[in-house]
């Protein structure tokens, strides 16, 4: 299974890129997509823990966030990712949703 993970600095109120993303990544689990975030402020040890990030983020800095790591590896950074690609990033097929909500249930335990 791929993992998503977000390595961020934003919050999540007033800015409305990340009320989109938000509301992506929840649509997106809700489909069966494997995804963590991270915030800087809160979870500061999960960005010191993580090699990929602490060099990410001693070379380009924190404003370079959000970044995206697929499966440990650099995927995305400095912006959110748009739907269609964030379907991409976390390894989901838009013809495997549209077939669960057809067949009357989703991946991600939701009904429809």
């Amino acid at each position: 299974m791929i993992t998503v993970q977000v390595f961020d600095s934003a919050s999540c109120c007033g800015n409305s890129a990340v009320k989109d993303f938000s509301t992506n990544v929840n649509w997106a689990k809700e489909n069966g997509a494997k995804i963590e975030q991270y915030n800087i402020n809160d979870q500061a040890s999960a960005f010191e823990s993580n090699a990929v990030v602490k060099n990410f983020i001693d070379t380009s800095g924190k404003d370079a966030l959000p970044l995206f790591l697929v499966n440990g590896e650099i995927a995305l950074s400095g912006r959110y990712p748009t739907r269609d690609e964030l379907v991409d990033l976390a390894g989901l097929s838009y013809d495997e949703i549209e077939e669960a909500v057809s067949a009357g249930c989703c991946s991600g335990g939701k009904c429809a």
